[in-house]
């Protein structure tokens, strides 16, 4: 139904989101060398990357659909020394408060070893797909630890119409697809649409179209996403796996993207725990004149 609308030509931008409220639960020495980048960014968000922009597969062949990831992989533009501070922020959270709850920061977790840490537990980049279905169209990833709440989504945001006719209408008045992956998996469409109302004759207003997979399946229990993995495990089907490729490719990017950190020596911003990130975050894609998608 929307294949023919998913390109540059209909798409303003894309954000992909794997927020968290947990902190680093008793894994500080592992989580003070891993860092938020390598242990949410390289897999999970360039993953969801992957099935957002890649083209649709000859078939549902293991091979066939690494084969057009590999490609998403290796065409994102690079974020270097002369962009990185537009295009990435890193972030770590200080004590704040959590569904009510009073919660330390980074440093102040249990086997800190080092109080100076400048480890990223918040990480948000905007990124480009150098191809011709996506060119000029922005990425923006964002992941943190002890944020507001639980949520995995992709939101995808069209363009506006290039000319207003409502008196009323807005810049931010888009039509957007939201994808729920966590908490509660579904899928729902924004639209804007002319209110029903004799008094304000020409005024907009968003209606959600909203699909619950929870609801629409009855009492036919939705798997959570390890035990699907295993069960591909069981039947040595590797489709939903990645492929030694696709790996080299996202850490290439990766590494890179931490070796420009590094040679800069590029400070963590802090953040309240609870909270939605750093406000450079916030600036990040205000300058855009865009904003985050808050359900």
């Amino acid at each position: 139904m929307i294949n023919s609308q998913w390109d540059n030509s209909c798409i303003d931008h894309i954000q992909i989101t794997a927020a968290e409220t947990i902190g680093i639960e008793g894994r500080w020495g592992y989580y003070d060398q891993v860092v938020q980048l390598r242990d949410m960014v390289q897999n999970h968000l360039l993953q969801l990357l992957c099935m957002a922009a890649m083209e649709p597969p000859t078939s549902l062949q293991a091979d066939e659909i690494r084969a057009e990831k590999v490609k998403i992989l290796r065409a994102p533009s690079p974020i270097n020394a002369s962009n990185i501070t537009e295009q990435a922020i890193r972030g770590q959270y200080s004590a704040g408060w959590v569904a009510g709850t009073p919660v330390v920061g980074y440093t102040e977790e249990e086997d800190c070893s080092n109080t100076t840490s400048n480890t990223e537990t918040y990480v948000v980049l905007k990124a480009f797909i150098d191809n011709w279905r996506w060119a000029g169209v922005p990425f923006y990833l964002r992941t943190g630890k002890r944020l507001e709440e639980k949520v995995t989504q992709v939101v995808i945001t069209y363009k506006n119409h290039p000319h207003a006719i409502f008196p009323d209408h807005k810049n931010d008045a888009n039509n957007r697809l939201v994808i729920r992956l966590q908490p509660n998996e579904g899928i729902q469409l924004e639209m804007v649409s002319k209110k029903q109302s004799l008094k304000d004759r020409l005024s907009l207003e968003k209606r959600t179209l909203n699909l619950d997979f929870f609801d629409s399946t009855g009492d036919t229990r939705i798997p959570d996403a390890y035990e699907r993995l295993l069960l591909e495990v069981i039947k040595g089907d590797q489709w939903l796996f990645v492929s030694r490729e696709e790996i080299d490719a996202s850490w290439k990017w990766c590494d890179d993207l931490i070796e420009v950190w590094k040679d800069r020596a590029v400070e963590t911003k802090p953040y309240a725990a609870g909270s939605t990130g750093p406000s450079r975050a916030e600036i990040l894609i205000e300058t855009d004149q865009r904003s985050w998608y808050e359900n």
